[in-house]
């Protein structure tokens, strides 16, 4: 029933084809669903041995999908390590008709937070951005099992404190779902994926 879908996937868009030639078909049933094309990139501030913050890249239109294409070639030509690493620099070179999102928790602005940034940190975070994004609860619970985040209403006063920054910097607030599959049933490739990438929680 939604009217538009975004695809983001993990450093690459594979997923392109598949979705273009999707939403050429349901066209021609004559029905509308309008694909946000964009990536969660890997962002780092020059070195590509950086730990990376992940951060989502909308494209807004002809414009921007050309210069997602080229921050994404620059990542795996010129910057990777391990990752495609985006860096900042290149970023904002190319930044034009992109639309910026804070991403997950691994997202700069949530581990600013989560590390207790000041004012002033968070300002220049925020400003980066052109939206703010909270997750389900759930999707971050792994935070209280490792002990970073003491409650769950700790966990609730992050997504408040996310709340609040987009009302005092007037950045759009989006809640988004960190979807890896549409199908119960491919659940278990991204078990298997996990699992090699050395995750201990990747059959939990």
């Amino acid at each position: 029933g939604h009217s538009a879908i975004a695809i983001t996937d993990h450093g690459c868009i594979q997923a392109f084809p598949l979705a273009f030639e999707a939403e050429k078909a349901l066209q021609a049933k004559g029905q509308d669903l309008k694909i946000i094309y964009g990536v969660e990139a890997y962002l780092v501030e020059e070195d590509k041995k950086q730990r990376p913050y992940h951060i989502i890249l909308l494209a807004r239109n002809r414009s921007g999908l050309r210069n997602l294409y080229k921050l994404i070639s620059l990542s795996y030509l010129d910057h990777f390590y391990r990752k495609p690493k985006m860096r900042r620099e290149d970023l904002k070179l190319y930044r034009e008709g992109l639309l910026l999102g804070s991403a997950c928790e691994a997202g700069e602005l949530f581990q600013a937070l989560l590390n207790g940034a000041g004012e002033d940190k968070l300002n220049d975070i925020v400003n980066f951005y052109d939206y703010l994004e909270i997750q389900p609860l759930a999707n971050n619970h792994f935070l209280l099992q490792d002990g970073r985040v003491k409650t769950e209403a700790a966990l609730m006063d992050l997504n408040r404190k996310i709340l609040e920054l987009g009302e005092k910097y007037q950045k759009p607030v989006v809640a988004t779902g960190d979807v890896h599959f549409l199908e119960p049933h491919d659940q278990i490739y991204r078990t298997i994926i996990q699992a090699g990438q050395g995750y201990e929680d990747s059959d939990a």
